[in-house]
């Protein structure tokens, strides 16, 4: 079930509202959990019924694990408890080795080996990647004892909640389940109700009115790079450039968007979900984006892989190792492509570059203090830092969203190809309604072409203002007056007229 989709905003969410707060407001708050726990697996279910035979299988195995820890059978310390947690883990990445990566690994063993294994084509449960990850942080905090004494209605519930369970953020235990049992929030709470709607409804004006507009862009650039390489029909300079923009604006407001509106949902429970985002394109270097990009894969793989290798406390070399190790896992946790391993890599090598270089710009920025025009040089210098860094990242979101390495490596090179045309086809997204009609009033020349050319720049510059100038959503305030009360249901309504075609979140196939 989609977030953006007519069954979910009109059906499904007020009868989990009415349901989970009714049976709390009649004491019977056991069953509100389990209640909210059948709809969170319905909201799983529905795309596909067989899913949940593998999160609820899932489930009860890394429940079973982490009380046989806690048991006597295995001790407060010792072999038996550690045997037990490289056990869990073993199973949890058997399990999403196996739905996403054994056909990947098969074809490559073909390639490479010039074998016939033949593909099983196993279908992808949605959001195994999160809530995968999410168990593993249960299982190895069990291990350290961490866990305290949680019922399995409290687990299941914390795995399968339904804001966070297809597309995070990736939650901890230590986050979610206590708020499950606190009493102060089982009772509706119209504060945090109607926060929570704003917030939900501005999530979803950016997944609908902005991420699927430029997605509508990428997409036919995409299907062109892919039918022609190159010729005469190749993407041109201008189309690339168009197409690397509108995949960076697609997937930040896309993938925020969501978590806005999972964030928003979990309020509207009384439920506080950790923040994902914090403007991750003001970003000064690669370093600074993963601080502020999708922030809780970065925090689980820093405290379960990069600090458990040893970090940064092993010396430089083992340093540098341990980041690659840590971004080759996070290329191929996003899929099973070798775009994605690039991908990995590449913001791998860019994290050691900035370790390398952190302490030669720290002394050039101390040099370039004491200069008479040092704050204007410092403004200049850190303009190109995020002029870098921006390019940075939008080449290397083309590698993401390319369907192969060569795709990738084919688009790049027609930057050296002097043709400078663009077709309509990848305007046309971007079209404002009524906008030729007013250019031909004022006499403009070509008012089609000129109309689709001035709105792509408006929705370009839009984009921009908002990742740059905003504040994020969540920090956002939120007054229950006239004008916010009218915004909200001009954006719902205009977002409600524009889910005529539902469209998938991108995160949902990672």
């Amino acid at each position: 079930m989609q977030f953006n989709s007519y069954i979910f905003i009109l059906c499904f969410l007020p009868l989990t509202l009415i349901g989970y707060f009714g049976l709390n407001r009649l004491g019977k708050d056991r069953l509100a959990k389990l209640f909210l726990l059948a709809m969170s697996l319905w909201f799983y279910g529905y795309f596909n019924v067989s899913y949940l035979v593998i999160i609820c299988g899932s489930i009860v195995v890394n429940f079973a694990i982490s009380r046989l820890m806690d048991s006597s059978f295995a001790g407060k310390e010792g072999g038996t408890r550690r045997l037990l947690m490289i056990a869990g883990v073993i199973f949890n990445i058997a399990v999403i080795f196996y739905f996403k990566y054994y056909d990947f690994f098969i074809e490559n063993l073909n390639a490479l080996f010039r074998t016939d294994f033949v593909l099983r084509h196993v279908v992808l449960p949605l959001g195994i990647s999160f809530f995968t990850f999410q168990q593993i942080s249960f299982i190895v905090d069990a291990y350290k004892g961490e866990v305290k004494d949680y019922s399995f209605l409290e687990y299941a519930l914390f795995v399968t909640f339904f804001p966070q369970l297809v597309a995070g953020p990736i939650v901890l235990h230590s986050e979610l389940i206590p708020q499950f049992k606190d009493r102060s929030k089982w009772n509706m709470d119209f504060d945090n109700l109607s926060k929570g709607i704003m917030l939900f409804v501005r999530g979803l004006s950016k997944k609908v009115l902005i991420a699927d507009v430029f997605g509508n862009a990428v997409n036919w650039a995409i299907n062109q790079a892919g039918a022609i390489a190159v010729g005469e029909g190749a993407l041109t300079v201008p189309e690339i450039i168009i197409l690397m923009l509108s995949y960076t604006f697609q997937i930040y407001f896309d993938f925020s968007g969501y978590s806005d509106m999972a964030t928003g949902l979990g309020l509207m429970l009384n439920l506080e979900i950790p923040m994902n985002f914090n403007s991750p394109y003001k970003a000064l270097s690669v370093a600074d984006f993963w601080k502020r990009w999708h922030m809780t894969l970065t925090r689980f793989l820093t405290r379960y892989i990069y600090i458990p290798l040893g970090g940064s406390r092993k010396g430089k070399i083992r340093t540098y190792l341990n980041t690659m190790i840590v971004f080759l896992i996070s290329g191929i946790w996003h899929g099973a492509n070798w775009t994605f391993i690039l991908w990995g890599i590449l913001h791998g090598l860019a994290q050691c570059f900035n370790k390398i270089t952190h302490g030669i710009y720290e002394a050039g920025v101390l040099s370039i203090g004491k200069l008479p025009l040092g704050k204007h040089i410092m403004k200049l210098v850190r303009a190109l830092q995020w002029l870098v860094t921006f390019a940075f990242i939008n080449v290397a979101w083309l590698l993401f969203r390319a369907d192969s390495v060569e795709m990738w490596i084919s688009i790049l090179k027609r930057f050296s190809v002097q043709y400078y045309v663009v077709r309509q086809e990848i305007l046309e997204p971007f079209r404002i309604p009524k906008l030729t009609a007013a250019l031909e009033v004022l006499g403009v020349a070509n008012s089609t072409v000129a109309a689709l050319w001035i709105s792509l720049v408006i929705f370009m510059i839009f984009a921009l203002v908002i990742c740059l100038c905003m504040k994020n959503n969540y920090q956002a305030e939120y007054k229950r007056n006239v004008l916010s009360v009218l915004s909200t249901w001009v954006l719902f309504i205009l977002c409600l007229i524009s889910l005529s075609t539902v469209s998938t979140f991108l995160y949902f196939n990672f």
